[in-house]
């Protein structure tokens, strides 16, 4: 069957030489001038090291500029439930006149009467986390009750509430102050989690982009041996030492080279795309031809035993931080229903001071007078079943056993994450050495049939066969190296640790 296949590419390669002489210059020519795959479409050439490449995306990319504005706005509701313990202003203006018609007692006939009234009162409260609300205000009223007559009244007050079962407890009225803070801490969790999946993109397509090219070099390399083959081919053909039946083999071997140029052109250029919307350097972006200056090589690093990259993971991973700060949450919730349990009963006591006078400073001066009046009282509310708090403490009972399932899930999750970037690291790293074992060995093999090739003891289409062997094992080389490196990158990012290794915080962009 294989034979087959390769009668039928030969066949094919033969017509694409018979219609399209021109097929192979041209390919070569594309792929060499542009190695973006767009010829003449790059502007601009940048030359970029991954560490730069890292930087430009923190600071360009337009979908981390959204979420860095997320703390800012969970913070604002932090400030709204503080503002619950501020003090309050409240003041008032009112004016009313009455007309009312009463029987005289004499004659029994009706007499009208007109008093009109003109009111203000002003107070300050606040409301205390220990469940005191305080309150002061002063009061002054004048009133005509005639043409001939007016009263002056004024009054000072104060007032204190204190909260003795339901919302008596600090704990309590902080808590929705507690979970805004965490709400606060859990946006700057998800900040730094956007941050870490950002950076270890970046890293990952930038090792990628310097595969693409590295693998358009070693195609094109192998693309120059099949024409060199075929120029040979014909050559040993033209003095009789080979059938003409040879060349279609040795034309099949070059169209297929070019082919695969095509194809990693058409890769890199995807590459190149993606990278750059990473970076999002300019609004002409798309025309910036990217040259790496960081070119794939084994990093020297020595990993410690898989319990510690666990452990390190369970304290720094973004997600295990932010289950633990919902688990905060429910407790606080836990607390504020609680409260919502307990009946309203609040104590109160109101102490005033009161002057009249027929003129408004009399009024005032009257107040350190004998006027004076005093409460004091308790205040129950009790509704029936109370049925809304009990489904509401339920509620964050089952929910605070929720997150804890959740955490202990999360947390085994987690574990596995990195085991397993562990286990690729190890098996990346020993994928090196095959690979630079199989090129070497592919390249004496290439050696050895080329040499039977010249002695007229071999074919075009075994000496196809081995390059193409070279070719593979050339790029499993270099695709080796590049796992490894993406290895390590994905194993810091399950661990957490990707933006410490990188010397960067959340402060520093």
């Amino acid at each position: 069957m294989q034979g087959n296949l390769t009668k039928s590419i030969v066949l094919i390669s033969n017509l694409m030489f018979l219609l399209f002489p021109g097929i192979a210059s041209q390919a070569q020519e594309s792929s060499i001038s542009h190695p973006s795959g767009q010829p003449g479409s790059s502007s601009k050439v940048l030359s970029l090291g991954v560490k730069e490449a890292v930087l430009l995306g923190l600071e360009n990319n337009r979908s981390l500029r959204v979420e860095k504005l997320s703390p800012a706005i969970s913070k604002t509701y932090e400030e709204e439930e503080k503002a619950k313990f501020d003090p309050g202003f409240v003041s008032n203006l009112s004016l009313s006149r009455q007309h009312s018609q009463s029987p005289a007692r004499t004659t029994g006939a009706l007499t009208g009467s007109t008093s009109s009234q003109i009111h203000l009162d002003a107070g300050i409260s606040r409301f205390s986390p220990q469940g005191t609300t305080f309150s002061a205000g002063i009061s002054t009223e004048k009133d005509w009750s005639s043409l001939y007559s007016n009263q002056h009244t004024t009054r000072l007050g104060i007032t204190v509430t204190q909260a003795l079962l339901k919302g008596g407890s600090s704990e309590a009225n902080l808590a929705k102050i507690k979970q805004a803070r965490i709400n606060t801490l859990l946006s700057e969790y998800q900040l730094r989690g956007f941050v870490e999946n950002l950076v270890a993109e970046i890293e990952k397509t930038y090792w990628q982009y310097t595969l693409a090219r590295k693998e358009i070099e070693i195609y094109q390399e192998s693309l120059r041996l099949a024409e060199e083959q075929l120029k040979e081919t014909e050559q040993r053909i033209n003095v009789g030492k080979l059938a003409e039946i040879e060349l279609s083999a040795a034309r099949a071997e070059v169209a297929l080279r070019q082919e695969a140029v095509i194809t990693a052109t058409s890769n890199l250029e995807n590459i190149r795309l993606h990278l750059l919307s990473l970076l999002n350097l300019t609004d002409q972006q798309w025309k910036i031809e990217i040259i790496p200056r960081d070119l794939p090589a084994v990093p020297e690093i020595q990993l410690d035993t898989v319990e510690d990259h666990c452990q390190l993971a369970l304290r720094l991973r973004p997600e295990i931080n932010q289950a633990r700060l919902s688990l905060q949450k429910g407790e606080l919730e836990l607390v504020k229903t609680k409260n919502g349990l307990l009946p309203k009963l609040d104590f109160f006591i109101t102490l005033g001071k009161t002057g009249y006078s027929s003129s408004f400073g009399g009024s005032w001066q009257d107040i350190t007078g004998k006027g004076y009046d005093v409460s004091a009282g308790l205040v129950l509310e009790w509704p029936s079943g109370n049925r809304q708090a009990k489904a509401q403490h339920q509620r964050a009972l089952v929910t605070r056993q929720q997150t804890e399932e959740a955490l202990e899930n999360l947390s085994q999750l987690v574990s596995l994450d990195v085991r397993c970037a562990y286990l690729k690291v190890n098996s990346s790293f020993q994928q090196i050495k095959a690979a630079a074992a199989t090129r070497v060995l592919q390249e004496e093999k290439l050696r050895a049939e080329t040499e039977k090739f010249r002695v007229g003891k071999s074919t075009p289409l075994l000496v196809a066969q081995v390059q193409r062997d070279l070719l593979a094992s050339q790029i499993g080389e270099i695709e080796a190296v590049v796992k490894y490196i993406n290895s390590l990158v994905e194993l810091f990012h399950m661990e957490g640790s990707l933006l410490e290794r990188r010397g960067l915080s959340l402060q520093s962009f």
